[in-house]
């Protein structure tokens, strides 16, 4: 039986107040133990007609005089129903769920991601299909600095990160791996190609993979030249994107704005060098931040594939030093972290392919509704880049499995500062020891790429090895 009969019944029972207030409590704790919470309400209201007094009256005059017409009902048993939208479910308990999906429902229209659980590159083109993504170009930078030679110490056994096998090097598995993803997209299937960080470029320029900058023919042309050209280059340094970056926004302007995507394989981050203050930019890093915000005025996606060992930590950051953008135009990911997963080697591809272009969709969109696709600036200094470098004949060392082997200095395949090495018959700067106290490890690199410890390298003017002069020191961990 209905707890409020017995409070309706209890108002026509002549019994002193401080009684019915007794009973009246205790049947409201039942019902609130035992009944739905909603019942609670009428409780209260029929608790206040049984009191009947004076303040209780006026506050259900209240009450009532504040509730809008039309918002209650009467129950078959006399009491107001309450029916006000307010009382269930309470207004934060609707507002926290629908916010959320009206936002989400917003990213996915206009700027989709692409999901992370596939098992081979067909199903990530596909996928990048389906996300809303319809014409791609392509275009590789390859980096070629003088670190290649060491930062291969862990992910890449003592080798060259540049080194050429009968197996592929982690430059060419990123060039394969995202070549194959997005050439679905690309019309013509001509990759410009280029290289920066040698010793005919260092942070100024970049040179064509092909004479008179001819465009490789699909990616595997690219990996074609990059197994010829390899032998012939001198590495070296700075590290900088901004000439590959110019480079790219030279030919999306050439190509009247269609889209284009710029593939960056590189083995560390932007130079630093020691003596930039804490707080500060390096110039290398001022140029690249400002090619990058340049870049973002074009229909043009920058993707940085890290290889080696690293250290990435300022690269992962890098996005959060960047000044207001068109939009979000450059993405970072870790190639070596992704390939040393134990899983599939086809999953481990499709995983890379994902993290490098999961944001490619939403960027292709941005540059449709932003008006950038398919329009020429007209007001862009155009980069001229250099022709492939000739320094004599390919290098006999440039399929060499580890640094452990003598390789001249004209090649550019220094060897690099390892913890454990076999006995070599190289000339003294090539070896791990310093080449002027010839008792410290070398932990000091400059911008020519010869190293020297930090001790007598603080100081000097000139490199010991080639003797230029010094404007770049890097401390080597």
């Amino acid at each position: 039986m209905e707890i409020s009969l017995y409070l309706r019944h209890l108002n026509t029972i002549r019994l002193q107040q401080p009684y019915k207030l007794f009973i009246c409590s205790t049947l409201i704790i039942f019902q609130l133990l035992v009944c739905r919470r909603h019942h609670l309400f009428s409780l209260v209201n029929h608790w206040i007609k049984v009191m009947g007094s004076k303040f209780s009256k006026g506050s259900s005059r209240r009450s009532r005089t504040s509730r809008p017409s039309g918002t209650g009902s009467s129950s078959p048993y006399g009491y107001p129903t309450p029916q006000h939208p307010n009382y269930a479910p309470s207004p934060w308990n609707n507002y926290v769920p629908q916010t959320p999906r009206r936002v989400d429902k917003t990213i996915e229209r206009k700027y989709s991601r692409i999901a992370d659980n596939y098992q081979t590159l067909d199903q990530v083109t596909a996928a990048l299909a389906q996300a809303g993504l319809e014409s791609s170009n392509l275009i590789v930078g390859i980096d070629f600095t003088k670190s290649n030679e060491w930062t291969g110490a862990m992910s890449f056994n003592h080798r060259s990160l540049h080194h050429i096998g009968q197996g592929q090097n982690p430059f060419e598995q990123a060039i394969s791996i995202i070549g194959r993803s997005l050439s679905a997209f690309d019309e013509d299937n001509l990759i410009p190609c280029y290289g920066f960080g040698d010793a005919s470029t260092h942070d100024q320029d970049v040179f064509s993979f092909n004479p008179e900058e001819r465009f490789c023919e699909g990616f595997e042309e690219v990996l074609t030249r990059y197994r010829e050209i390899v032998p012939q280059l001198r590495l070296a340094g700075p590290t900088s994107f901004a000439p590959i970056i110019e480079m790219a926004t030279t030919i999306v302007e050439q190509s009247g704005g269609q889209y284009h995507v710029l593939l960056i394989i590189a083995d560390g981050q932007v130079t630093r060098s020691v003596e930039t203050q804490h707080g500060q930019l390096s110039p290398q890093e001022k140029n690249t931040i400002d090619a990058i915000v340049k870049a973002s005025e074009f229909p043009l996606s920058i993707v940085l594939v890290g290889v080696g060992d690293g250290p990435w930590d300022t690269m992962r950051g890098f996005d959060d030093n960047i000044p207001a953008r068109e939009f979000d135009n450059f993405q970072f990911v870790n190639f070596t972290e992704i390939m040393s997963k134990t899983m599939n080697p086809s999953r481990k591809q499709a995983e890379f392919a994902v993290s490098a272009l999961m944001e490619i969709p939403s960027q292709y969109k941005a540059t449709i509704e932003l008006g950038l696709l398919g329009r020429r600036k007209g007001n862009t200094s155009e980069r001229v880049p250099l022709p492939p470098p000739i320094y004599g004949p390919p290098n006999p060392y440039s399929s060499s499995t580890s640094f452990q082997h003598n390789v001249p200095t004209h090649s550019g395949y220094q060897t690099a500062a390892t913890p454990a090495r076999a006995p070599s018959s190289a000339p003294f700067y090539d070896n791990q020891v310093c080449p002027i106290c010839l008792g410290n490890p070398k932990d000091m690199a400059f911008g020519c790429g010869h190293q020297t410890c930090c001790d007598c390298g603080e100081d000097l003017q000139l490199c010991p090895i080639c003797r230029t002069a010094i404007k770049i020191r890097i401390r080597l961990y």
